[in-house]
């Protein structure tokens, strides 16, 4: 078979890193706003805002708002010890006569921490993994301060799967993608077969494959496979694992998938959620991280899954969350791994967001004018470039 036109002049000409930005609105207007690079480099497909992509820690804002729709049909309460809804005792070794609640774990203030492997392969047993001391902070006890640990979410996983019966990633589909529409999914299991043929194939800084290089076919298995190696989904039991459809990190989502998200937040729920549900997410508290991810001004306010760019937290100088370089309040995630630096963020004011994503950006990179990427203040000085509305996302940004 010949190559493609596409593949032929993708070998032809150095390929930028795969960028995308889609701008929206409260009146539910979307454009993209910028998209280079390719999907796939190997057939020569290039990038469109409708391909799907693993976009990190963005991901766990869309959980939190699964959970919310479970809090709102009265299945969860935020502030219940979670141990009620698993069957099983959820405690701090130092702390054991603090009950850990969803609140925290979704503020990443349950005492919680990345010292222990999140990813878990099948067959493994989360109630046994956090009986394991490495697992907790011993000196901050659960509704203490905030420190970011991924390993919160497959907590919450594991809650969601025991209220509902259902396996988390279904779960999801049946609380957010199916309502809102989307064909999103975790881990490829949800997501439609022309998803899955449009998959955006993560790169490294040295442009080796990092993630999702699907050939059009799903992957063998979706989980991390049991320590034999062996892959039978009949074992997973749900309420007992949590991390199998990596809810931390593992949506994977088109930019346009991401702004109709964004549209429902600007429209407050938009019959989706209740106002009143958004505020609790959106309840944002001071940070002062001393360990974790997100340290050096990149975390200066968090609240339930949902984060601040900018604002008022900048009257600390030791913020540097100011990724627009407006001074403007947004709120969302940010997200960053295998290469990729995503966000989601939409500014309540002005009625205007963004959704992004960009790929092969080295580890650590930080920007001129911010804690976030280089590469990600170019992409959103570039959408705002070339927006054509005058409001916030189109603004000059300030010299620096």
């Amino acid at each position: 078979m010949l190559p493609s036109l596409a593949a032929l002049t993708l070998a032809a000409a150095p390929v930028p890193p795969a960028a995308l930005a889609v701008g929206f609105d409260r009146e539910g207007d979307v454009a993209t706003l910028v998209v280079e690079g390719a999907a796939d480099r190997a057939s020569g497909r290039l990038l469109t805002a409708d391909d799907p992509v693993r976009v990190a820690s963005v991901s766990k804002l869309v959980v939190a708002l699964g959970v919310m729709r479970l809090v709102e049909a009265g299945q969860l309460d935020l502030d219940r010890d979670v141990s009620d809804y698993l069957g099983w005792r959820l405690r701090a070794p130092t702390f054991p006569d603090a009950p850990v609640t969803l609140a925290q774990l979704l503020g990443h203030r349950a005492g919680l921490t990345d010292n222990v492997n999140y990813a878990l392969p099948l067959g493994s047993d989360l109630e046994a993994v956090l009986r394991d001391p490495a697992a907790w902070d011993a000196a901050r006890p659960p509704g203490g301060d905030f420190t970011y640990a991924n390993l919160n979410f497959p907590v919450v996983a594991a809650v969601v799967e025991a209220v509902t019966g259902e396996r988390f990633d279904r779960a999801m589909a049946r609380l957010v993608f199916q309502p809102l529409t989307l064909d999103a999914c975790f881990n490829w299991t949800t997501c439609s077969d022309a998803a899955v043929a449009r998959a955006v194939v993560l790169y490294g800084a040295d442009g080796s494959v990092q993630r999702d290089e699907l050939k059009g076919q799903r992957p063998d298995c979706p989980v991390v496979p049991a320590a034999d190696g062996s892959c039978d989904l009949s074992t997973y039991r749900l309420g007992r694992h949590g991390a199998g459809f990596s809810p931390q990190g593992g949506l994977r989502i088109s930019a346009n998938g991401l702004a109709r998200i964004g549209v429902m937040l600007l429209r407050r729920g938009d019959g989706f959620l209740k106002p009143a549900s958004l505020a609790r997410l959106e309840a944002m508290a001071p940070v002062h991280p001393t360990s974790g991810e997100g340290t050096g001004g990149f975390f200066c306010e968090y609240g339930a899954a949902m984060h601040s760019n900018g604002g008022p937290a900048l009257r600390d100088p030791a913020c540097r969350d100011d990724l627009f370089g407006d001074g403007r309040l947004r709120l969302g995630h940010s997200g960053d791994a295998y290469g990729l630096r995503s966000g989601l963020w939409f500014d309540l004011e002005r009625g205007q967001g963004i959704a992004y994503f960009t790929t092969q950006v080295p580890e650590g990179e930080k920007g001129e004018r911010s804690a976030y990427s280089a590469a990600e203040e170019r992409l959103v000085d570039a959408a705002r470039r070339r927006s054509t509305d005058a409001r916030p996302l189109a603004s000059p940004a300030p010299a620096h």
